[in-house]
């Protein structure tokens, strides 16, 4: 009886060195492979950026040229600046489909206004304009608690039309481009730098402050990780969400006057299609679409990385579209990436 309950104590590995030695070095295995799919995780779409720019940096000489690396920021400052204000209404747990109508409208009407009122007011009443329609959608989303999909896709459509029956159909320039100072904003520079990057800096740097150090960010993100737990803890949720509709409003007017200043006239949809690009730079850059999560600067790097993708391909010779294919993929990669990043590994556990 001694013998057999000795027996049944022992464990397999109980008195085996080796055995206690190859398990601890499996679990060391283990947690190292843990420890590098939560960085791929967390920071995956950063890897996968730096491994496009070497690739591309070896399949041509110019793509890390410092006039290319200056061409690229400034061609993605619109885009940049719009992405920063529609992160907030992100990180906030709503979306703004309505960002490209909307540009479309502001460009119009400050290139407009410009012969007939001036650049500066002309400037001045198209930020009040462009938060006007905003505030449209702030009230909509916010006090009458629609759902933000719906409601900015309807005012997609809306913006759009009240930009055909200003401009009556009809695109619109500035009489005299070279004789005006409008042109620094998108043409100009600041201490050798191209004004739109100065003024995307600042936007972003701006933003980052506010969502990032102060009671007005925390809010944000309270809202929009839990909107329940934030209205028992006494937040104001509709003042939150009207305030990120006015932010992505305000950030789309310092748009539309960079693009008016850089072309110095605008079609009536020359803001077709810049939603999908904006929201996926807000994508890329780790911003969660169920809210509560991401940060201005990583949407910084998503639309450079949109931007540097789009402008390698084309320095290596491939055709336009591609980089629509491209960025197809990149996107992917990227809502996969949020998720493992959610649920602490890259596949399912259920798969």
């Amino acid at each position: 009886m001694a013998q057999t309950r000795l027996e049944s104590a022992r464990m397999p590995g109980a008195e085996d060195p080796a055995g206690r030695r190859g398990e601890k070095g499996g679990g060391m295995a283990g947690k190292r492979l843990k420890a590098v799919t939560g960085v791929l995780a967390r920071q995956g779409i950063l890897v996968a950026f730096a491994l496009f720019l070497i690739g591309f940096a070896l399949g041509s000489d110019r793509f890390l040229s410092a006039d290319n690396i200056f061409s690229v920021i400034r061609a993605s400052a619109i885009i940049g600046v719009m992405a920063l204000g529609v992160t907030v209404v992100v990180i906030g747990g709503n979306l703004d489909l309505s960002v490209g109508s909307m540009l479309s409208f502001s460009t119009v009407l400050v290139v407009d206004l410009h012969d007939k009122i001036g650049p500066g007011p002309a400037i001045l009443v198209t930020v009040l304009a462009t938060l006007c329609l905003g505030a449209v959608n702030g009230v909509l989303v916010g006090v009458a608690r629609l759902n933000s999909l719906i409601v900015t896709l309807g005012m997609l459509s809306a913006i759009q039309g009240l930009t055909l029956i200003y401009s009556g159909g009809k695109n619109v320039d500035i009489a005299n481009p070279d004789g005006t100072w409008f042109s620094l904003f998108g043409r100009g520079y600041i201490a050798d730098i191209p004004t739109p990057i100065v003024i995307f800096g600042l936007a972003a740097i701006v933003l980052h402050v506010a969502m990032a150090y102060t009671p007005f960010g925390r809010r944000i993100y309270a809202t929009g990780g839990n909107p329940t737990a934030a209205v028992f803890s006494g937040i104001r949720r509709s003042r939150v969400v009207f305030s990120t509709y006015l932010i992505s409003a305000f950030t789309v007017a310092i748009a539309a006057v960079i693009l008016g200043s850089r072309v110095m006239g605008s079609q009536n949809n020359v803001g077709q299609g810049y939603e999908l690009q904006v929201l996926a730079g807000v994508i890329l850059g780790g911003t969660s679409l169920l809210g509560g999560s991401g940060t201005i600067w990583k949407t910084v790097i998503g639309v450079l990385i949109l931007g540097f993708i789009q402008n390698g391909l084309l320095l290596l010779g491939f055709q336009y579209y591609v980089q629509w294919l491209v960025t197809w993929v990149v996107i992917i990669l990227a809502v996969w990436l949020d998720i493992a990043a959610k649920r602490g590994r890259l596949l399912s556990p259920i798969a």
